[in-house]
């Protein structure tokens, strides 16, 4: 994976929805950059995340490499430690890749406030995908959208036009599968700079196609380098209910919320060779 250290450190998105009368429903994805257990046993990576994670209701993480459920698990206790009023649990697809590097797409979830309906990897017959989505349906504490469909998707740079066109495909599928196109795709695009032209990225079907709107505008940094300034990670929501119950989304630049220079940031992040924490997306 060696595009990591060259993207850099990225910011994590914030979706906020209107679920529940006045209360916010957030939804996060977060690129955890190779995450593993070596990496969450250290007490200052342990620290962020937790309060990066208490931040969400849902918090779709990528790039976890652990083959076992140690690394999510032992998150997940220091997350009901860190706030003893919210119960997570979780839900992972299966190691997924081309080559021996492989990661997870893992849902972390307060199960207090929402519960998994249904869920399933969608079927990349024609490999277009490095990691194939894993589509999970929850519910919402909403009478205008009691459930969302959420699709994540981290592309690898080299491909990134092709998979996020292929991404609608699996738009249509889930939605049919399902009948529901409240759907929310999310994660960690690459969709800017050397990895995506403005011109390529207007040209996406996720663009042409009528319906689905880009929640973080484009020319957004989701960085958080200064040397940088991209927009790689992305929300796109579909949907009437969706867009309805829509507040807000922003990058959220956690080094800054929690006072971290770049130097304590890559310190804190670097792990044999590679960085770890590219943020990404929360949708409240």
């Amino acid at each position: 994976m060696p595009h990591m250290a060259m993207q850099g450190l990225v910011a994590a998105l914030l979706l906020i929805l209107l679920a529940g009368g006045a209360e916010d429903f957030r939804i996060c994805a977060f690129n955890a950059q190779r995450l593993t257990l070596a990496k969450v046993a250290k007490g200052p990576v342990m620290d962020t995340l937790v309060q990066i994670l208490a931040r969400c209701d849902i918090m779709v993480l990528q790039e976890v490499v652990d083959s076992s459920q140690k690394t999510v698990s032992l998150l997940l206790r220091e997350a009901n430690r860190f706030d003893s009023s919210r119960t997570y649990s979780f839900l992972n697809s299966s190691l997924l890749g081309r080559s021996t590097y492989k990661e997870k797409y893992v849902y972390i979830y307060r199960s207090d406030k929402t519960q998994v309906l249904n869920s399933y990897q969608y079927n990349d017959t024609d490999d277009l995908f490095a990691r194939e989505p894993f589509v999970a349906q929850f519910t919402l504490p909403s009478k205008i959208l009691p459930s969302v469909v959420l699709v994540p998707l981290h592309t690898t740079p080299k491909d990134v036009e092709k998979e996020l066109n292929a991404l609608y495909d699996v738009f249509l599928d889930v939605s049919q599968r399902w009948q529901n196109e409240n759907v929310i795709l999310l994660g960690d695009f690459n969709a800017d700079c050397a990895s995506l032209t403005k011109k390529r990225l207007n040209s996406l079907l996720l663009r042409t196609e009528a319906g689905f709107h880009w929640a973080i505008s484009d020319g957004e940094d989701t960085t958080v380098r200064a040397s940088t300034n991209c927009t790689y990670d992305r929300i796109v929501v579909h949907g009437q209910g969706c867009q309805t119950l829509l507040r807000a989304a922003a990058p959220f630049n956690f080094p800054r919320s929690f006072q971290l220079t770049e130097e304590e940031v890559e310190k804190l992040c670097w792990d044999k060779g590679y960085t770890m924490a590219k943020g990404r997306i929360e949708v409240s």
